[in-house]
């Protein structure tokens, strides 16, 4: 009995080990959202170019398109904005943009400097919305249909290979899907 007792440690040590080792081969750019197939919250904040505006979930409707959380702090947004103007003007997509707890001077700055792909940008200077959404940091790319309803969450950058091989097939799904 003594002599079972010690090979516990090394029985526990491959439970531990089996784990860890399956981890490695899941996916790393999948992390789920309870927010897919429910609505985009509801939230009234400002633009980032016109802090008179306020807009609200209501004027997010009518239309499939992506929502993009970005900051001017975010490298990752850097390299990613050029794909999103690119979408933007080539492709048609309707894109909103939510500025992540950043600095709005900043971020008019970036927005003139390096084109802006966005209807409009949501100034979202204190997380809250963020928050709401579960954002895990910048960028995140959520894909909303007409009637306000998350389908898809991205983390990360958006490019030529997520566009092509995931969002472009999401889009035109959806847009079957609701013409009936």
């Amino acid at each position: 009995m003594k002599r079972l007792k010690l090979f516990i440690p090394l029985a526990i040590f491959i439970v531990i080990a089996g784990f860890l080792y399956k981890g490695l081969f899941l996916e790393k750019d999948i992390l789920p959202s309870a927010l897919i197939d429910k609505p985009f919250p509801e939230f009234e904040l400002p633009t980032v170019k016109d802090p008179t505006r306020i807009v609200t979930r209501k004027d997010l409707l009518g239309q499939v398109s992506l929502v993009n959380v970005w900051a001017t702090w975010c490298p990752s947004c850097r390299v990613e904005h050029p794909y999103l103007v690119k979408l933007a003007k080539q492709e048609g997509v309707a894109i909103f943009g939510i500025d992540y707890k950043d600095q709005r001077d900043q971020a008019v700055r970036w927005l003139n400097q390096l084109h802006d792909p966005y209807i409009f940008s949501i100034e979202d200077a204190d997380g809250r919305l963020g928050i709401d959404l579960g954002v895990y940091g910048a960028p995140e790319t959520y894909l909303v249909d007409s009637k306000g309803m998350i389908r898809y969450k991205h983390v990360g950058v958006v490019d030529e290979y997520l566009w092509r091989n995931t969002l472009k097939p999401l889009i035109e799904q959806i847009k079957l899907e609701e013409k009936g």
